[in-house]
């Protein structure tokens, strides 16, 4: 099909015209035939009648041939009608000035019949092609929903593309590490610099776009519904495309940018079911493994405090023994919590009193620190499981000092929102490493991978899963002399004193 709106499009294979002068020499045929045939009918029919025979032909020869034999065959038939069925006979000179009138009705007929059949048959050979393409659509469509990698959808629409236009394509995906490679089975060259700009503003570009006109190709986005999937470059040797192949291309495009929208859903969707299928694997071992060594690490445990207490040994058994078991309870409590089995206790308790107990829990590790405390005068009872929120806090305080340098000092703020409680712990260290405040919260995850520091990673993982079980939110980040952590909690509404003399904070429930 040619690019040019100037060229005549080419008929389909079932309307193909034949070539130029064949459709003349048959309206020369069809006219001379039906002049023979009038002969014998002479005798029975009236020269008006005859007449219609050469309307007829011009009829055939329209929709055969088209507009310009239809005319020949028009004049011609006029021509032969005068000089062998108009007396006087054999000769163009006409006895009754009647039949002038006959002539000029038969060509005209003849050349509004010859206009309306060419234009027949032009809607035809449209609709022809239209049915054609409609069907070279349906059938790449139906290999594409079978293509599982991006190089199958990539071939599929260069063969449709040098099917029906004949032309080169290529297309183009962004990488993983950023910029645009071309898929392999490309059958066009593809300037790099406009092949950029199109994918970075989503934009067509090349010949009929008013972007680089004169490039050797069109390039296409590759737009579906969730973004922008990558490009279609097509060879088009400088020449604009007309109207219908554009339109042609415009639809494989779409076709082709579905394809690659599902295969990268499909590719996340067994990514996603990996991981989670790794997940509940690693949980079901951690929890087995957690059930089978916390007796014998409490055996050892008491086996080391029974030895004489003055021992060196026996210190060290029993500090490595109690080191082990913590990291045993954190491994069983992160199973427990991914599992959904720990429900929470839930108490209106009083912020200070939480953060005064994990102070104590930790006196040892934070020995030597200076802790600043400030809490505002106005904090509301927060409904939240003791025990959970104080391992919370905990983790919290260990993670600073172990990560700090010893004496440096430690500051705990909290603040009352409207709808939330917000509480900050902030330490005086080197701070978290840039850009991986997030994923610090993931298992098994540290933010100095080969340290001396004791330690598996599930502190902080065990501190999101408490928070947003609590319903709130923790994240982490640098406030310029450190690190930072920060927790969002709901604020809810404390229940009223009801002159019973029962503590608020007893009255609570064992909901989740």
């Amino acid at each position: 099909m040619p690019w040019s709106t100037d060229a005549p499009p080419t008929p389909p294979a079932g309307l193909r015209r034949a070539p130029a002068w064949r459709g003349y020499l048959e309206a020369t045929l069809a006219c001379s035939i039906t002049a023979l045939a009038g002969f014998p009918l002479l005798q029975v029919l009236e020269p008006t009648n005859i007449a219609m025979l050469f309307l007829l032909g011009v009829v055939a020869v329209a929709w055969r041939h088209g507009r310009g034999p239809a005319v020949l065959a028009a004049v011609l038939g006029v021509a032969l009608f005068d000089l062998f069925f108009v007396a006087p006979r054999f000769s163009f000179a006409v006895s009754d000035a009647q039949y002038l009138v006959t002539f000029g009705v038969m060509l005209l007929v003849g050349l509004l019949i010859g206009q309306l059949m060419a234009g027949l048959r032009a809607h035809a050979e449209a609709a022809s092609g239209r049915e054609q393409r409609m069907a070279g659509l349906y059938a790449m469509a139906r290999e594409l929903s079978g293509a599982l990698q991006p190089q199958q959808v990539a071939e599929i629409g260069a063969r449709f593309i040098e099917l029906e236009l004949g032309r080169g394509s290529a297309v183009l995906v962004p990488g993983p590490e950023g910029g645009l490679h071309t898929l392999p089975g490309a059958g066009a060259e593809v300037d790099a610099g406009l092949a950029q700009w199109a994918f970075d503003h989503a934009e067509p570009a090349g010949p009929g776009t008013a972007t680089l006109p004169g490039a050797a190709c069109l390039v296409l986005p590759l737009r579906a519904p969730m973004g922008l999937r990558g490009l279609l470059a097509v060879a088009t040797g400088g020449q604009a495309p007309a109207e219908e192949p554009r339109r042609l291309l415009e639809a494989c495009a779409s076709l082709l940018a579905l394809s690659l929208e599902r295969i990268h859903y499909v590719e996340v969707a067994q990514a996603t079911t990996l991981q989670i299928e790794s997940e509940r694997l690693r949980n079901s071992l951690l929890s087995a493994i957690s059930h089978d060594l916390r007796t014998p690490l409490a055996g050892l445990v008491g086996l080391a405090d029974t030895l004489e207490p003055q021992s060196a040994q026996a210190d060290a058994i029993r500090a490595s023994a109690r080191r082990m078991a913590a990291l045993v309870d954190n491994l069983l409590d992160m199973a427990r919590l991914q599992a959904g089995s720990v429900q929470l206790r839930r108490a209106w308790m009083p912020l200070d009193e939480v953060i005064g107990s994990a102070l104590a829990a930790c006196a040892g590790p934070l020995a030597g620190r200076p802790v600043d405390v400030q809490l505002p005068d106005d904090l509301p009872l927060l409904h939240l499981d003791p025990v959970l929120f104080e391992r919370v806090l905990v983790n919290l305080f260990e993670n600073a000092a172990k990560y700090t340098p010893a004496g440096s000092g430690l500051r705990v703020h909290a603040e009352a929102w409207p709808a939330e409680v917000l509480l900050r712990v902030d330490d005086h260290g080197p701070g978290l490493p840039p850009g991986q405040e997030a994923r610090l919260f993931e298992k098994f995850e540290r933010g100095q991978k080969e340290s001396a520091t004791p330690g598996v990673g599930l502190g902080l993982a065990i501190c999101r899963a408490i928070v947003q079980a609590h319903g709130g939110r923790i994240s982490a980040g640098n406030h310029g002399h450190g690190a930072r952590f920060t927790l969002v909690l709901p604020r809810g509404t404390p229940p009223q004193d009801d002159g019973s003399g029962q503590p608020l904070s007893t009255l609570y429930d064992h909901t989740a």
